[in-house]
């Protein structure tokens, strides 16, 4: 079974129609009642959708079904499409302390900032944000490049040089990428 949910919510009928199905789902399924609200708090997983007749005040990934008769395959065929499109938007989230990193949009967000970053500073943070030491420029140059040690270092050094002052700019923090006698990391 697959790590996705759907909750079903004070739709007694849809839960009796997907529970009978249950076994050829790619989700599991959880019943909440307007009785049972907290089991809202309950919900631990991150891959969950609700489906409800009547939009729920406060709560997101949401499906509103309002109008019946549905085709049960195209409504199985919608919860699996908010499931992927769900899964892809997670995917492309990176948590890098104070701040999140989307690849999909290619900001830096912290708080309520963002800052739009190119590809090759994107590609820089994260080949930082995933090194456990701090990193040579030449393997910056080699990894995110792809160039041979035989090229100048300037390039690299310009870069950082300019994503750092643009996180100093828009963020007032000029720690964020850390630089040593051993090379450059992100502060964690």
């Amino acid at each position: 079974m697959n790590n996705h949910t759907l909750v079903i919510y004070d739709f007694d009928i849809m839960f009796e129609i997907l529970k009978e199905i249950e076994s050829q789902l790619n989700f599991k399924l959880i019943k909440v009642t307007k009785n049972n609200l907290k089991d809202f708090e309950l919900i631990t997983e991150k891959n969950y959708i609700i489906i409800s007749s009547k939009k729920i005040k406060d709560q997101e990934n949401q499906i509103i079904i309002d109008k019946l008769p549905i085709e049960i395959n195209k409504l199985i065929e919608s919860i699996n499409i908010n499931f992927l499109k769900k899964t892809y938007s997670q995917q492309s989230d990176i948590n890098l302390g104070n701040y999140n990193l989307n690849l999909n949009s290619r900001k830096i967000f912290k708080n309520e900032n963002s800052l739009n970053l190119t590809e090759r500073e994107a590609d820089i943070i994260i080949f930082l944000s995933k090194a456990e030491k701090p990193v040579k420029i030449s393997k910056l140059q080699k990894e995110v490049w792809g160039h041979n040690s035989k090229l100048e270092t300037h390039t690299v050094e310009t870069h950082i040089y300019r994503l750092r002052t643009k996180i100093s700019k828009n963020f007032n923090d000029d720690n964020f990428i850390l630089s040593s006698k051993q090379g450059y990391m992100i502060s964690k």
